[in-house]
């Protein structure tokens, strides 16, 4: 090769590609032994004998691998990239969390023994003595090259794996036993996520399923192992890990759908109404609620104690006029839709034995959007759609937000829509009039 890197030694004319018996005994065919000097009477500067390894001119066949990703190759490594973070995120939380309840039961027992990290050593015992002298090998090896960048992992249980963190809990159940009800649902989701680890660890295709299964296994196994906040069927929607990391650069909005029919896929409505202590929505018909939720459900809710508010635009206005003739409708028949919904949930209201706790209000402005405004015990949930001119609510995209509760309200406070949406709803209501 030449010190410019564009040639190489002529290769044996019987090899592929340079038939032995062209003219002139030259690959190709060219006479005098030149190859490729010339083409198309214009001269390629490459000396007889050489390849070059230029890009190929436009239209001809390149030589050699295809280096180059086409748009499918791409979209299947960043799928790739997101499951595999998403899974390493969970798996980053339980071998952080089980490093900390490995040291918490037996680091008392076994340090007043045998002192500082040696500690490890001893409860590893004769059956772990080999990966746990690993762990003490590859720790010196961070120390010298500078690895450790918190004195914190400056110690042998920080270098120790998922499988021997495992390990140490189950040489000593019985140490651990006071602390957890069952061993064997600890070690049934372990045995889950071991699949997903090893997968990531290796940068292989993880597929969807997989990662919902390990997804599941980490938050029961959070819960279990007391690292989360609260029981996550308590909740609708419960915060997942990936959310709670990175849920800042989306202000309080956790997920968005293209229309009605995916949200209600991925949340039905007794997924977003039951369980609710209070109940606010807005918009033209309501029909996410009305009819998706039956009366009876209905009437269950709010005599466990939630307080309904439900504002409808006014069948009767101008509005109602306007946003028939936006969609294309026969005069007449969005406000008869209307007037049914009222009339339902006004049968809902009679059946009570508190109906104070269940308003229904109209308004006659004209309808920017529908929200349902869902607060729990420790956490709400909003359903926002704007009102697209020529499409109908099922066909609107969603958004679907976090808000209320204990988590970080004040943050919510100031960078959510939560509060806009709520802030919004209450300025028409104190503007509309109750249906009797």
């Amino acid at each position: 090769m030449s010190s410019g890197g564009l040639e190489l030694p002529p290769g044996d004319s019987g090899h592929e590609g340079g038939p032995a018996d062209a003219p002139g005994g030259a690959p190709g065919g060219a006479p005098g032994g030149v190859s490729g000097g010339v083409s198309g009477g214009v001269p390629t500067g490459v000396p007889a004998g050489a390849v070059s390894l230029a890009p190929a001119a436009a239209g001809s066949a390149r030589a050699g691998a295809e280096l180059d990703w086409g748009a499918d190759a791409w979209s299947e490594v960043r799928t790739r990239a997101q499951r595999a973070g998403r899974a390493y995120i969970w798996l980053n939380l339980i071998e952080q969390r089980l490093r900390a309840v490995v040291g918490a039961v037996l680091r008392p027992i076994y340090e007043p023994v045998h002192g500082g990290d040696d500690w490890v050593v001893a409860a590893a015992g004769p059956a772990g003595q080999e990966w746990v002298q690993r762990a003490v090998a590859v720790r010196e090896v961070s120390r010298r090259k500078g690895y450790l960048l918190d004195p914190a992992d400056d110690n042998v249980l920080s270098f120790l794996t998922l499988p021997q963190l495992r390990e140490l809990m189950v040489q000593h159940w019985p140490c651990f036993e006071p602390y957890f009800d069952d061993r064997r649902e600890i070690e049934l989701a372990l045995d889950e996520l071991e699949v997903t680890r090893n997968v990531v660890s290796r940068n292989r295709a993880l597929s969807r399923a997989v990662l919902e299964q390990a997804e599941r296994a980490s938050a029961r196994l959070l819960e279990v192992l007391g690292g989360g906040a609260g029981s996550p069927a308590a909740d609708r929607l419960p915060i997942d890990a990936v959310e709670d990391l990175v849920g800042d650069r989306y202000a309080d909005v956790i997920s968005v759908h293209p229309d009605r029919v995916r949200l209600q896929r991925q949340l039905p409505a007794e997924d977003l109404f039951g369980g609710a202590r209070r109940l606010d929505a807005i918009g033209i018909g309501l029909n996410l609620l009305v009819q998706n939720f039956s009366g009876r459900r209905l009437v269950r809710l709010t005599e466990a104690g939630c307080r309904v508010r439900l504002l409808f635009l006014n069948p009767a206005s101008s509005a109602v006029k306007r946003r028939e003739r936006e969609l294309g409708l026969r005069k007449g028949e969005l406000s008869r839709s209307v007037e049914m919904n009222i009339l339902h949930v006004r049968r809902v209201r009679a059946g009570l034995r508190d109906p104070s706790r269940f308003e229904i209000h109209v308004f006659d402005e004209t309808p920017r959007f529908t929200a349902y405004l869902v607060e729990g015990e420790s956490s709400g949930i909003a359903v926002v759609q704007s009102y697209l001119r020529r499409a109908r609510g099922m066909e609107a995209p969603v958004l679907v937000l976090r808000g209320g509760g204990a988590r970080g309200s004040s943050r919510d406070a100031e960078h959510g829509l939560f509060p806009t949406y709520r802030e919004e709803f209450e300025s028409i209501w104190q503007d509309s009039r109750p249906v009797s």
